[in-house]
């Protein structure tokens, strides 16, 4: 496979992803967490992530078998070589980008977990406060969890 085709399957598929990464965002903006629909998007992006990871290995092989050198100075050299180097820099933005919204996403699910904790650790905060006194009465005051919370 020529390396334009290597390079315009792999930005197809970065286009993939990085549709799939602006729904996982919208998905984890969202007031209520569809936990079915990020399943999907995770294991989307697992196939995708492992497909351009097979690409990136066809594409080093096929640099390697012409005789460049491994990294990126190798890349770009077979780029320049074979008359596609606005496509090679073109995908490495491309990933970049990719890589960027990918980060984000991250901290956005982080932002969720601490959130989430923060709740959960108010919950049994409240809970663990008994309203009986030793006697079995009622305390004065009963506690009421606040669910506006």
């Amino acid at each position: 496979m020529s390396l334009h085709r290597l390079l315009a399957a792999q930005q197809s598929r970065l286009e993939t992803l990085t549709r799939l990464l602006d729904h996982e965002q919208e998905q984890l903006l969202n007031g209520t967490i569809d936990g079915a629909c990020l399943e999907e998007i995770a294991q989307e992006k697992a196939r995708l992530l492992l497909s351009l990871e097979e690409a990136e290995t066809s594409r080093t092989k096929v640099q390697h078998k012409l005789g460049y050198p491994g990294g990126g100075r190798g890349a770009r050299q077979a780029a320049e070589d074979a008359e596609c180097l606005e496509q090679w820099q073109a995908t490495l933005e491309m990933a970049a980008h990719t890589a960027r919204l990918n980060e984000r996403n991250g901290r956005l699910i982080g932002l969720r977990m601490s959130h989430n904790q923060q709740m959960l650790d108010y919950i049994h905060r409240i809970a663990e406060k008994s309203v009986y006194a030793a006697d079995g009465r009622a305390t004065v005051g009963q506690r009421r969890l606040n669910t506006s919370a």
